[in-house]
């Protein structure tokens, strides 16, 4: 939580930088940045929706980390994804010319990063707060680039993921179920909602009678990943949290592996609202193809919205789930 970045900043162990860019990367809505001045800062944040948010309180943020820019000082939030974290310190250490500081829970790995960060240099002693830690260390060199993957990411089973994106370490088994369950034609448009890096969207456009095929993805790292995945002129991009978008039309099909996790916790929630934007967007007789684990109770939600519902595979753990003819909302 940012009551440690305060501690820190009041001990007067990390000194901010009078001047200079300060880099903030991966910072989450329960971070309380007003700490920090706020005309210095540039929030690495490729989350649509965190991203979003921080830009409408008038930050300046980027998806991606800029390639010509280097910091006086930065701040790395962890996340519970440790190659994501490790390569965030990485770049914060290689592209600052003063202090990193590095802020994390105990369920963020932070102690372990503390530990392998010791082996290499010499960090600050932690302040420990709120179940969790904060420290920080000089920046500059190349001291962690072994941190950092290769510029063009990781290709794992024929395409290319990169830390942080999920299922960053081979295709996800869920997914592969649902393409097997796929029929053979799904018409003219199509929406992969949630699309990743493109596993579903490449598999599908193997059907010669889809026009376009739109990918949806709120992570902007997992899109640029898609963008290389999906070599096709059909396919197009948005960088969009489903929630939010707006089709350009009216798609014959949606196909989704949606998120059940908001932050930290699980939420069916999120997949709920999933299933009711694809009913908005389908045609009259269009139909959902998605996937799930058994135990998210979905099927009640489906049939609020769709005339017809039904299991169409499954296994022991994951469900795949066919709706059809979407029932209008009454405004």
């Amino acid at each position: 939580m940012s009551v440690r970045l305060s501690l820190a900043l009041e001990t007067g162990g990390f000194a901010v930088p009078a001047e200079g860019r300060i880099a903030v990367f991966h910072p989450r809505a329960e971070h309380d940045l007003s700490c920090l001045p706020k005309d210095q800062l540039v929030l690495i944040q490729p989350m649509r929706g965190e991203y979003d948010a921080f830009a409408a309180q008038g930050y300046d943020c980027r998806p991606e980390l800029p390639d010509d820019m280097r910091f006086a000082a930065a701040v790395v939030f962890l996340s519970r994804a440790k190659a994501q974290s490790r390569m965030a310190v990485a770049q914060a250490s290689a592209l600052t010319d003063g202090p990193v500081l590095v802020d994390g829970a105990k369920t963020d790995g932070i102690d372990s990063i503390l530990k392998e960060l010791r082996k290499r240099m010499s960090p600050s002693e932690p302040v420990s707060k709120a179940h969790g830690k904060v420290f920080w260390f000089d920046g500059g060199g190349d001291a962690l680039s072994d941190w950092l993957p290769p510029a063009d990411g990781v290709e794992v089973e024929g395409f290319v993921t990169v830390p942080g994106v999920f299922s960053a370490d081979g295709i996800d088994p869920a997914s592969k179920l649902l393409v097997d369950a796929l029929p053979a034609k799904l018409g003219r448009a199509v929406a992969d909602l949630g699309a990743g890096w493109g596993y579903l969207s490449r598999q599908m456009l193997s059907h010669p009678e889809i026009e376009e095929l739109h990918l949806v993805e709120a992570n902007h790292d997992a899109l640029s990943c898609a963008r290389g995945n999906v070599a096709d002129d059909r396919a197009q991009f948005h960088w969009a949290d489903v929630r939010n978008w707006k089709a350009p039309g009216q798609m014959n099909a949606v196909v989704m592996n949606p998120p059940f996790h908001s932050g930290r916790s699980a939420e069916p929630e999120l997949g709920k609202a999933f299933i009711s934007r694809a009913a908005e967007m389908l045609t009259a007789s269009g139909h959902l193809w998605m996937v799930a684990n058994r135990h998210l109770p979905y099927e009640i939600t489906l049939s609020e919205r769709f005339a017809a519902v039904e299991e169409a595979a499954g296994d022991n753990r994951f469900k795949v789930l066919h709706a059809s003819r979407p029932k209008r909302q009454r405004r």
